[in-house]
């Protein structure tokens, strides 16, 4: 194998397994640190930089970073990342005066937004500091998107929603409301030096079995969430059958247990190591003495004078894969409202079809992944109406990259010029066996959520379920963070060949050995390496011996003991930071080391 070359900031981004699986890529660990040191106030704004709305994403993260974290691969429970995402948020002081400067001087470039959710907000957010002129229309007459609709009250108040949204507006955006654009040729006639569309996914995916045409309290989920987000429905049946199994699907039936319901079934087709929400929903919604039922298959709706009594589901067994199944019986239940859930699709009924903006058989604008840019240039899209239905976090990286696009074309660059990644590599080393970092391993557990008591929170819609962590949860789940970012940092003209790190190490990642192809050298090392989506380090040869040092970074827990035993200082303990580029700012390319 060739030698690492660990000055591409690949490769120790890779390393820090929370920060790669963020679609954002936030400095998970540094922010950690800082709230540690009583910093929250600089942990929101490090977290604002790529997140853009951490108290929202505190609260509402589908925590790609969680599943990712290496704490998990030692006890089971990854540090609780998203939820002191939140305390940062809760605990920060003022920050007015840390928020971007925007130029009184504008640079006479327009750009519209469609849809005032995440996507269209992160566009603003780059955007308006370079001078931009952006105006925003929103067909409802508050800003937010599917996080203002869709999200009940109960996960995301209202307060903390309008805060972080008024902070981007404030800038100075120019926000219609109850402002649809009925006509993409119109809007494009008006002068706007770039469209970008971040309108969602706002239709929800119907169920045409027997019966349903017609009938009375049968609800598509999403505009059902919506009706209670706005004040139109305050009630519903006692009975209440949820159709579909995803994050929508927990939302409905939580939302309909606060609105009278007392017998809530959700019903899955699969079972449950396939179903699309996320654990802690799952969780949640048990929690609220919500049932959910695995391997029912609607059949039909069962109606009497145009109302729904109930539905029919076929019973099924399926194969170990879940991928074929058997019908085994038949069942019907009783209810009084059927919501289905079963997911959301792009509308786009005001975009012309002779505007150069190419659809394909689903009726979804083809975009490029990498610009966002349709197929007629200037047009971008962006969130749930790029590429359909993810989590926020998705929202707001496509915001960041359009807003990239939009920044060149309208200077009449390339879109496909992309800046590139830099990055910081710093020892940490403070005396012979001293870190600026703290190395000892906590061997407490992850941190427990606490909720408002069950009673208490179906007095009302808009209580707020989780409460946030104490200081003393804080203290305890930073200190679970291994410190990803700060890399076994090696320099092979110092190595003595003396094994003190092989030794040391208590997890047997570090090997030296001759050089030869990677199937042959995962095999020889002290504990094969496993994993074949992280990278082996390879170090130059050697020069006692002209074997190489390798190091197995899947399994390496940053405890620095390499680094403490090695006489020579072959290895450093550095810590690795990711500069990141958004519009109109290139992250500064200079690598540079203590070695």
């Amino acid at each position: 194998m060739k030698p690492t070359d660990v000055k591409n900031p690949d490769y120790y981004h890779k390393v820090v397994d929370c920060q790669w699986a963020c679609p954002a890529h936030t400095n998970v660990p540094e922010y950690i640190r800082l709230i540690a040191q009583g910093e929250y106030t600089g942990a929101y704004m490090l977290n604002r930089e790529s997140n853009v709305f951490p108290a929202i994403l505190g609260r509402t993260c589908d925590r790609p970073c969680e599943p990712a974290c290496r704490r998990e691969r030692i006890d089971a429970k990854p540090v609780a990342i998203c939820r002191l995402k939140r305390a940062a948020a809760d605990l920060r002081g003022e920050i007015a005066h840390l928020m971007p400067k925007i130029p009184a001087k504008k640079n006479d470039k327009r750009v519209a937004c469609i849809g005032a959710g995440p996507a269209s907000l992160t566009v603003a957010n780059d955007l308006m500091p370079l001078g931009y002129e952006v105006t925003i229309f929103e067909k409802l007459d508050e800003p937010g998107g599917l996080m203002r609709s869709n999200i009940p009250s109960f996960r995301l108040p209202e307060r903390v929603l309008s805060e972080e949204i008024e902070l981007i507006l404030n800038m100075g955006v120019d926000a219609r409301f109850n402002t649809p654009v009925e006509s993409m040729k119109e809007l494009l006639a008006s002068g706007f030096d770039a469209v970008f569309v971040g309108s969602g996914a706002p239709r929800g995916k119907e169920l045409n079995l027997p019966g349903r045409a017609g009938t009375e309290r049968i609800h598509i989920g999403i505009d059902w969430l919506g009706s209670i987000a706005f004040g139109h429905t305050t009630s519903v049946g006692e009975r209440v059958l949820i159709i579909g199994v995803g994050n929508t699907a927990m939302d409905c039936c939580r939302s309909s247990r606060r609105l009278g319901g007392k017998d809530i079934k959700v019903m899955a087709r699969r079972p449950r190591e396939f179903f699309k929400a996320s654990a802690w929903e799952l969780e949640d919604a048990e929690e609220e003495q919500v049932e959910i039922l695995i391997n029912y298959a609607p059949k039909s709706f069962k109606v009497e004078n145009g109302v729904v009594k109930g539905m029919e589901f076929d019973q099924l067994v399926w194969d170990a894969g879940a991928k074929n199944s058997q019908t085994v019986g038949t069942v019907f239940l009783p209810a009084d409202d059927v919501i289905l859930a079963i997911g959301q699709e792009n509308a786009f009924p005001w975009i012309e079809r002779d505007l150069g903006i190419d659809f394909d058989k689903w009726d979804t604008p083809i975009v490029d992944p990498t610009t966002y840019q349709s197929t007629r240039p200037g047009v971008f899209f962006g969130g749930d109406a790029a590429f359909g239905p993810k989590n926020i976090i998705w929202a707001v990286e496509h915001g960041h990259q359009a807003a990239i696009s939009i920044h060149n074309y309208c200077h009449g660059n390339s879109v496909t010029d992309r800046p590139p990644f830099g990055m910081n590599l710093v020892s940490q080393k403070m005396g012979i066996s001293e870190w600026s970092y703290g190395n000892d391993y906590a061997p407490v557990t992850r941190q427990k959520m606490t909720h408002v008591d069950l009673k208490e929170r179906f007095d009302k819609l808009t209580i707020e379920v989780e409460l946030g962590f104490t200081s003393d949860q804080i203290a305890k789940e930073v200190a679970r963070c291994l410190n990803c970012d700060v890399e076994t940092h090696f320099t092979a003209k110092r190595c003595i060949e003396c094994d003190a790190c092989i030794d040391v190490c208590p997890v047997q990642c570090l090997t030296i050995t001759r050089n030869g192809e990677e199937e042959d050298l995962r095999t020889r090392l002290s504990a094969p390496a496993v994993n074949l989506t992280q990278s082996l380090y390879v170090s130059e040869d050697l020069p006692q011996t002209g074997r190489i040092m390798a190091k197995d970074e899947d399994v390496c827990v940053h405890c620095g003991l390499c680094a403490e035993r090695c006489p020579t200082a072959a290895w450093d303990m550095q810590k690795f930071e990711l500069l990141i580029s958004y519009a109109g700012e290139e992250a500064c390319a200079n690598q540079h080391t203590a070695a």
